[in-house]
């Protein structure tokens, strides 16, 4: 069907969910009740794994009351009144309770699904320093003397502190459970289930609140499921529990590879459920990239060998629509939050003048030869040159920067390629390449002298060409170094001119910077005044001009040039899309388009507050699935043999470069055709 496609169960995600219901201190009855209604909520909201906070069938505050038998079994009825319910909600739920076995007490979460017990995990730190006494009252883990236990009439349910759980339907998923105080040890249980093979982890918490300890709490997850390369769901317990001594905030967070899914409000009166769309390809992708993670594996093999895999199957929504909450950046490699993204800004630009520092520096070469031609990418190295000149004390003066006009320059592209150059304070010179380009087309016998104009792509390349030819010989005579301009979304695309065009250079400074974040880069450099007002002018009236080659002739009647690159390669904010993540994850066709189309396909979702409403775009899916087509067929099919040999240049983020000596190596006769198989799964259009 074609609304499964709008699924996300059938991309490889899961919904995560963290509940924390009213309780009453020592009322079992009444707190399963309202777990049951927490159960009912989550599995509304499509969800199929809820986390519940620790001791919550009790409540957590109930001190030496554990000890009294009325409470242990009152909580073993609850319980059975919550499997009883679950038969017909279908949640894989994990509860916390308090639960006898052979005389001894532990703190536990129990795993359960549609009316049976999978599983038992007793804690295996337990506090007992400033406000916590859990060793009064309790065992851990470790004490056990079985591996099996029976209760409510159930026999054989696996018991310990090592148990994985794994939906057969869904192999991607394997699940580990551990409580509270085992996070915020040295080395938390959940590291070693990591490495056994789980990739999302459950932590049953209850964690009173003091002053500073939810950023504490927030840092302590991110950096499990950072380090671990999974998510870790965190429960805790609600505002019902005892204040005798201490406070209780409600503090629940879904986390994935260490950014935040989702968050509870924290001190609400009132019960709350969220849930997060937890990607679990991307985890996956991480932990077959990260090589050290396999290492870990081996190294710590003892560890690990005592895990158990209790599988189970479950009932998936995977029919009909049910779309991500979980917001995706239209802008992958540009961060959506403003002091973010400005921060970002400063790093990128500071980390491609270091790279220039160092080359030039190392060559030995007295100038800098850059041709400025009044666009986005060149107008950017520029920039880059000069502050490159300011850290080394040398005068913008031995920039010597080149405009070379052709045969389709526009007069607004020239204009802003003079007028950047006299603010920014370069050496400015001026080269019509017409006249070269005349005669090596006359050499070549191109029909362009035969009476009527031909715009194909050796007319467009000989200009690219010629002018790449000139700058590396105006290199040879003036003991300069070339400065390349191309871009990373360029190089994805194959949209440069081979060997002696814009894809040589003596060094690159935008090679691993992709197209909309070079938009940015020189929005945030104008904002900023980064070269002063005059400059700033300059780069508002670039960032308004149509992105194109100029190799076609042709103006509209505004001055912008008539040849689109984006009529001919995509809209770049799509390809630049797609590029992170079949580049940075490796995903299929289907779910990057999946992914794209619930990021693009309504104007007012997930939208950036500083992009006015009417710049901001919107894809179907049937535009989605076409600019993807070109992209697997240009990046995987025809455009590898120019990365295979491209000029060294520093690597900027971690979306990724393209360099073969760097994060990409492939074969430059490779096909696309399992790709384009992959496109063919992509609907046309959106169901009604």
């Amino acid at each position: 069907m074609k609304s499964s496609f709008f699924n996300l169960y059938n991309h490889n995600f899961i919904r995560g969910a963290v509940a924390i219901p009213d309780v009453k201190v020592a009322d079992p009855s009444y707190n399963a009740a309202q777990t049951i209604a927490m159960m009912r909520r989550a599995s509304e909201q499509n969800a199929i794994l809820a986390a519940f906070p620790e001791l919550g069938l009790s409540a957590y505050s109930c001190e030496d009351l554990f000890h009294q038998q009325t409470l242990l079994d009152g909580s073993l009825e609850a319980l059975d009144e919550i499997l009883k319910a679950s038969v017909d909600i279908p949640l894989i739920t994990v509860v916390g309770m308090p639960l006898q076995v052979h005389n001894m007490l532990f703190n536990c979460a129990v795993v359960l699904y549609r009316g049976q017990i999978l599983g038992v995990a007793p804690k295996t730190y337990l506090p007992s320093y400033r406000e916590f006494y859990e060793l009064r009252q309790f065992v851990p883990a470790a004490y056990s003397p079985v591996d099996t236990i029976d209760i409510l009439g159930r026999r054989n349910i696996p018991f310990g502190s090592r148990l994985l759980f794994q939906v057969e339907n869904q192999p991607l998923l394997t699940f580990y459970v551990e409580i509270c105080e085992d996070v915020w040890v040295p080395i938390p249980p959940s590291s070693y289930a990591a490495l056994a093979g789980a990739n999302v982890l459950v932590n049953l918490s209850a964690s009173n609140i003091t002053v500073g300890k939810a950023d504490y709490r927030r840092q302590l997850v991110a950096n499990q499921s950072g380090r671990c390369l999974a998510a870790y769901i965190y429960s805790a317990a609600g505002t019902g529990e005892s204040t005798t001594d201490l406070a209780w905030d409600g503090h629940g967070m879904i986390y994935e590879n260490g950014g935040c899914l989702a968050e509870t409000k924290r001190f609400s009166q009132e019960p709350q459920v969220i849930t997060g769309d937890i990607d679990l390809d991307r985890l996956a992708q991480e932990r077959m990239r990260q090589t050290s993670f396999s290492q870990s594996v081996l190294r710590h093999r003892h560890e690990i060998d005592g895990f158990r895999t209790i599988r189970f199957p479950v009932t998936l929504p995977r029919e009909g629509r049910v779309p991500l909450e979980r917001p995706y950046e239209r802008f992958p490699f540009v961060p959506s939050d403003p002091a973010r993204r400005d921060e970002r800004c400063m790093e990128v630009y500071e980390i491609q003048v270091q790279g220039l520092v160092k080359r030039f520096k190392s060559t030995g070469a007295d100038k800098m030869i850059i041709g400025v031609s009044g666009g986005l990418d060149s107008t950017q190295a520029l920039l880059v040159c000069a502050r490159a000149m300011d850290i080394m004390g040398i005068s913008r003066f031995h920039i010597l920067a080149y405009t070379m006009p052709g045969f389709a320059t526009s007069q607004r592209t020239l204009e802003q390629a003079r007028d950047l150059i006299r603010t920014v304070g370069c050496t400015y010179n001026e080269i019509d390449i017409r006249p070269s380009c005349l005669q090596m087309l006359k050499d070549i016998g191109h029909p362009f002298f035969d009476g009527k104009p031909v715009y194909d792509v050796t007319f467009e390349n000989v200009q690219a060409g010629e002018r790449t030819s000139h700058l590396f010989r105006l290199a040879n005579q003036y003991g300069g170094l070339v400065v390349g301009t191309s871009d990373l979304s360029e190089l994805g695309l194959g949209w440069c001119t081979y060997g002696v065009g814009d894809h040589m250079a003596h060094y690159h400074v935008n090679a691993s910077v992709p197209k909309t974040l070079i938009q940015y880069l020189i929005r945030w450099a104008a904002k900023t005044d980064q070269l002063g007002p005059e400059v700033s002018a300059v780069l508002e009236q670039v960032l308004e001009t149509e992105i194109s080659p100029e190799l076609v002739p042709g103006e509209d009647s505004s001055g912008q040039p008539v040849q689109r690159t984006e009529d001919i390669v995509g809209p770049y904010e799509l390809q630049d899309f797609n590029l992170y993540y079949i580049l940075r994850l490796g995903y299929l066709p289907p779910k990057v388009a999946f992914l794209a189309w619930s990021a693009w396909h309504d104007k007012s979702r997930h939208v950036w507050p500083d992009i006015p409403t009417d710049k901001r775009n919107q894809y179907t899916v049937g535009d989605i699935k076409r600019w993807l087509g070109v992209f697997l067929k240009r990046f995987f099919k025809t455009s590898q043999y120019k990365r295979s040999c491209m000029a060294n240049a520093p690597k900027v983020g971690s979306g990724g470069s393209l360099s073969p000596r760097g994060d990409w190596r492939a074969p430059s006769d490779g096909e696309a055709v399992a790709w384009l198989a992959q496109l063919a799964r992509i609907p046309d259009i959106h169901p009604d």
